[in-house]
């Protein structure tokens, strides 16, 4: 009664890990996000799932997951698998952990490559500090208003994007973080073509838009500390954030927390 999520190579075969290959082999039952792509990579490992093997992607994931509990309850060994790196980063896998926690059941892990951890070490941003944003919206309203809501993130930021978005994304990054804010995108990474091009977000976007291929992972340095020191310098700002959609109690507590300042002063001076 163990639900196994396992990591998938991001790229090269060669970096699955050993136990990989034996939980493939062993498990009761093998959910994949393809089925296609965990044929070829069982070939590439030597192995042959001796348990079923059954879809579990995005758009089953909903009807798929009371099954797999079920078979987990009754005392199989069940391991998810995605295309690529870790189940439920971007990927299928939040629910069934969900629903195995709730049932009581065992979860563990195959550790392995992870594009996020990856971009990060090779980045050259600071890694002490990082957060995941997963894929930005598709729709550029939206896309500008998460943006405007990471524009004061300290931390170094890690985003997944798609081929054909790319340099409309790292636009979109220059207009809310600066045209000048470092950043790096790391494509292709462990594949022969593997590239990590680095500079401010507004080179970026110039470089991508003659068309940039493969997968991509993008590391956004952090906003520069705070240099503001008083309620009307923090003012212009806070109006920006309120006009680009977010909520001005929200706003003022962040504020606040990066600065120092008083909270309800921010507040106070804004709805005047």
């Amino acid at each position: 009664m163990t639900l196994v999520l396992a990591a998938t190579p991001i790229g090269d075969p060669r970096d699955a890990a050993p136990r990989l290959a034996e939980e493939l082999a062993s498990a009761d039952v093998v959910a994949a996000e393809d089925t296609r792509r965990l044929r070829r990579l069982c070939a590439e490992l030597g192995v042959t799932p001796a348990g079923s093997v059954v879809s579990y992607h995005e758009h089953n994931e909903s009807a798929r997951t009371p099954e797999l509990v079920e078979r987990l309850i009754a005392g199989d060994r069940v391991v998810v698998v995605t295309d690529a790196g870790m189940p439920s980063v971007s990927d299928p896998g939040y629910r069934l952990v969900s629903a195995a926690v709730a049932a009581d059941v065992r979860v563990t892990c195959v550790p392995g490559p992870s594009a996020v951890l990856m971009a990060l070490a090779v980045s050259g941003m600071p890694v002490d500090r990082f957060c995941f944003e997963g894929f930005l919206p598709r729709k550029p309203g939206e896309k500008a208003r998460a943006l405007a809501a990471l524009a004061d993130e300290r931390r170094t930021m890690v985003f997944f994007e798609a081929p054909h978005r790319i340099a409309a994304s790292l636009s979109a990054m220059a207009e809310a973080f600066g045209a000048d804010r470092q950043a790096a995108v790391c494509r292709e990474l462990t594949k022969t073509y593997e590239e990590v091009k680095r500079g401010g977000l507004a080179e970026l976007a110039a470089w991508a838009a003659d068309g940039v291929k493969g997968e991509i992972t993008v590391v956004v340095s952090g906003a520069p500390a705070a240099t503001v020191t008083s309620v009307e310098e923090a003012l212009p700002g806070i109006r920006e954030r309120v006009a680009a959609g977010e909520r001005l109690k929200d706003v003022c507590a962040d504020v606040a927390a990066t600065t120092g300042l008083s909270k309800k002063a921010l507040y106070d001076a804004a709805v005047r």
